[in-house]
């Protein structure tokens, strides 16, 4: 088949060493402030921590694919300008958002913000711990993060629950649906939730959710700080009835004086799941997917809007 020529604009130089040249494929920078460097690319890949609102800057130019750097695309349709193709990012961050799941689950599990403390201290207080193995684990939101979580955490001697939108089978048994958290939630040592925010899954961790928990149970957020309702979460943490690992917050940033901050037995991350030196190679191999298979005339992958 014939190969046509393409442009792929990026928002800073950083990817570009991870694709490969050629004469077929002109690459422009265009970071979205300002005008974009010509009427019609090809291929436009947003800024990563733009947000969603620059966007509609996309007005001011024709392109074939927009490919984002996030998995994520909640609040996408109300900025993309109608008709165009956006893809996401899967396959990019879900192995880091999972190693961090299994950082954080075993850093509140061995308790490693006191035992971090006594060290700046130099405090020697050898009281055991909780462990991970044996702990049962209920994952909900079996997309890719999920799976990923998953399959670290049964090495790790845990049994684990799947929930999902719907209820279902594969081959390892039963998924179970998001209708079936009320008899699942007190049955579970620890809950990672990553689901997709959409108005079906916000305010899903609500004082509901949470009074469902066992006592001394964890809950781990890697979904989108909407998911949880905020004040349900400062309330239960700050009781010392569970404990809380977030990875996103509702606000992000999380003011410097929010409570959270400060409660015993929550851990903070600044939304980073993604953000660690797999993601720019996986996400240069996934633009050069994209970009060959526009080459050759073939359809894109990951498209999640417009397809």
């Amino acid at each position: 088949m014939m190969t046509r020529k393409i442009t792929v604009s990026l928002p800073d130089d950083v990817l570009r060493e991870y694709l490969t040249p050629s004469p077929d494929v002109t690459v422009v920078e265009w970071d979205f402030t300002g005008e974009p460097p010509q009427q019609q690319i090809d291929i436009v890949v947003p800024p990563y921590r733009g947000g969603t609102r620059i966007l509609r800057s996309l007005e001011a130019v024709e392109t074939r694919l927009v490919q984002s750097q996030s998995i994520g695309y909640d609040g996408v349709a109300d900025s993309l300008p109608e008709g165009r193709m956006f893809a996401n990012a899967a396959g990019v961050h879900e192995t880091s958002t999972a190693e961090l799941v299994l950082a954080m689950i075993l850093a509140s599990q061995r308790e490693f913000p006191r035992l971090m403390k006594n060290q700046w201290e130099g405090l020697w207080d050898a009281r055991p711990t909780a462990s991970l193995a044996d702990r049962r684990v209920l994952i909900v939101g079996y997309g890719g993060v999920g799976q990923a979580v998953e399959q670290r955490l049964i090495p790790f001697e845990t049994s684990v629950t799947r929930v999902a939108s719907r209820q279902r089978t594969d081959e390892s048994g039963v998924i179970h649906g998001i209708d079936e958290l009320p008899e699942l939630l007190p049955e579970h040592d620890i809950v990672v939730v990553g689901v997709p925010l959409s108005d079906a899954t916000h305010h899903l961790i609500d004082d509901k959710f949470l009074a469902a928990m066992p006592d001394g149970a964890l809950l781990v957020n890697v979904a989108r700080g909407p998911v949880a309702d905020t004040e349900a979460l400062v309330r239960h943490t700050a009781a010392g009835r569970i404990r809380a690992a977030l990875d996103v917050t509702d606000p992000e940033p999380l003011p410097g004086d929010h409570s959270l901050w400060g409660t015993p037995g929550v851990i903070i991350t600044p939304h980073v799941g993604g953000a660690s030196s797999a993601m720019r190679p996986r996400m240069g191999r996934l633009l050069q997917r994209q970009i060959d298979l526009m080459l050759t005339g073939e359809p894109p992958v990951n498209v999640v809007l417009g397809g």
